[in-house]
This record gives C-alpha cells, structure tokens and sequence, in this order.
C-alpha cells in the first residue's frame, strides 16, 4: 500500500481533512503531520475529537511566532518527518505557512505534492495567505481546485498539467457534520433568546492594524441586534494591547463567547441571522447555511459568493456596516457553486491514478 504524508497545522485544514482521510484511508496508508501552527486545545484538539480525525503520527509542537521563523522550523522539522517516512507523496491544503513549509520540504526532496484548494487568488500579494498559496501551486504536481474560476487562475499563471477542477472538500464536511450539529445543539446551549448575528475577527490584515481593529470593534458595538463573538486568541491579545478590550467586554451589544468547536459554529451560523466574518471559511459555511454574510476585507478568494450576492464586501474604515446589514435584501440561491459534496472521492481517485 502506497504512502501518503498529510500535513495540517490550522483549523479549517482539520476540518477539511476528516471527510478526505474517510476516503484516502481506504487505498493508501496516510501518515498524518499535525505542525502546531494552531495548539490551543480550543482551537485545535477539540476539533480532531469532534470531527473523529485520527491521532496525528507526528505533532511538531510549532507554536505562534513571526512568519519567517515559524515557517523555517516547520519545514526543518518536516523534512525529517519526511526522510524517515519516505512517501511517494505530500498532501496539503489551503495556504497557511504549515502548507508552504511542507510544500518547500517535499519540493527539496523530490516528492510529488498534491494541493487541495489550489488556484484560489485575493489578488492581494500582502496577505501571507496568498503568497503561500501562489508558491504551493507552482510546486505541485496535482492540483485540486474547489471552483472553475480556480482553474482559470492556475491557466492565467501557465498552470495546466494535473489541475483538477473536484469542488470544495469543506461541503463534503458541511453536508456530513451540519446534521449532527443540529441534532446535539440548541440554541439555549449559548445563552441567546433573541435573533443575533455571528461574527469571527482573526486575520493579519485586520487584527494588525489598529484603526482597522477599531473601526471593526465600533461597528460591531453598533449593529442593531446582539452579536455573538466566538473570540480567537489572537484578537482577544490585540484588542488588549490597543485599549479596545474594555469596549468589547463591557458592550451591551457583542457576548463574548470561547473560540466555537466545528459543529458548535455550523450550529450558530445555520441559527444567525447574519454573519459577520474575515474567515474564508467562514464566508463559504454562509453561503451553505444560506445566510447572508458580510466579509470585512477588501478582496475575497470566494469570489462566487459575492457574485450571486450571499456575500459584500466591506471596508470597515470606509462602509456603513450596520447600514450594509439592515438594509440587505436576500437574493434567489444558486446552488452548486462548490461542487456535489464528492470531492474527497474525486480527489482520491485522480491520486490513485497518479501514483
């Protein structure tokens, strides 16, 4: 039985790799690399007992530090999770440094690599997240594209061998999992007896920089229904360090809650009459949830939610948030934009037929 590395370090990989290793698990041994990109236990190991994960072979124990230095360590202690394993291949997902890192130590020895998520583009070369994703997709060998647009912007880059367009594994997940959330949780499980809007804040482009965390937090203290606010670490730190903790801890308007389990945030986001978010995944989760989203960045890589109106983009220095949310006026859904829900057997299946 051939044997594949498959290397996450984030949330959303924890979440997309449960419906691909059911599947992957029946054809090749997987060996699973957990970086430690994220180790909180509430932003991590509760998603692996959640989702039944298997154990990861290897935790790399990798915490939080600058870009570089975190990368660097990721893919020296990767490399020697990859020389003693030997696999005839590498799987990765989305774009986080655990991606690029193990993309960059596979790359070196000569082992194929196989991208899940490949070809998205914010156009926004200050993200890191799109740096790492771009960087992956020129050194793969297989190249799963959740969307058709995807596929078009590995062509615009000369990509075309062993690009596959498979739809989004993270609806394979939601179509397992939205059901069991709903049959274990209930609305009174959080404390809220009224209509509320869900909203998660944690990306680099808004957390660091001060007047965009600010003008989030004060629209968000200014919607006209209760926000719910599943509160990641590294907001909770920044909003400390620029004075705006008080704001938030002490507003009649946001509830703090800890950071959601998957099936406890599929739980609030199908219950929410909006949501407010910077998450990629998040903006997807919307749009299965058929509810509407505001997405405070300037560009997304979900291009396809905003283009059949599920998702608007928001400046959150420039736009009226409360006014873009209450005015909002639910458009007709378009189904299909992320595939059949059979992404994970497609993709095992264009695997098999690789090696």
């Amino acid at each position: 039985m051939k044997k594949i590395v498959t290397v996450v370090g984030a949330r959303p990989q924890f979440i997309k790799v449960a419906p691909v290793s059911r599947v992957l698990r029946q054809s090749f041994k997987e060996v699973l690399v957990h970086t430690g990109q994220h180790y909180d236990h509430k932003m991590a190991g509760v998603f692996f007992e959640q989702l039944n994960i298997p154990k990861p072979d290897y935790n790399l124990g990798v915490g939080s530090a600058n870009h570089g230095a975190q990368t660097g360590e990721m893919i020296i202690k990767i490399e020697e999770v990859l020389i003693k394993e030997a696999p005839d291949a590498v799987l990765v997902y989305g774009d986080t440094n655990s991606t690029l890192a193990a993309a960059i130590a596979a790359s070196k020895l000569h082992i194929p690599i196989f991208h899940i998520e490949a070809g998205l583009r914010s156009f926004n070369r200050i993200m890191p997240e799109e740096i790492n994703r771009v960087l992956t997709d020129h050194v793969s060998s297989l190249l799963f594209a959740p969307t058709e647009v995807a596929v078009k912007n590995l062509a615009t880059e000369g990509i075309s061998s062993g690009v596959h367009n498979v739809g989004d594994v993270m609806y394979d997940a939601v179509i397992y999992n939205a059901k069991i959330a709903q049959e274990i949780h209930k609305i009174e499980d959080f404390g809220i007896n009224e209509e509320f809007i869900l909203a998660t804040i944690h990306r680099a482009e808004n957390t660091d920089d001060p007047d965009r965390l600010k003008a989030i937090f004060m629209s968000l203290n200014k919607l006209s229904k209760k926000v719910i606010l599943p509160l990641h670490p590294r907001t909770e730190k920044k909003l400390k360090e620029q004075g705006l903790f008080d704001l938030v801890e002490h507003s009649t308007t946001i509830k703090i809650i800890e950071p959601a389990p998957y099936l406890e945030m599929l739980f609030l986001e199908s219950n929410a009459s909006a949501i407010v978010t910077d998450s990629g995944g998040v903006q997807k989760e919307a749009y299965f949830a058929k509810v509407p989203c505001f997405t405070l960045r300037d560009q997304t890589e979900w291009v396809e939610t905003v283009n059949v109106g599920w998702n608007t983009l928001v400046n959150p220095i420039n736009d009226d948030l409360r006014e873009l949310v209450d005015s909002y006026e639910e458009k007709p859904y378009v189904e299909g934009l992320y595939g059949d829900g059979k992404a994970s057997e497609k993709i095992v299946e264009y695997i098999k037929n690789f090696l």
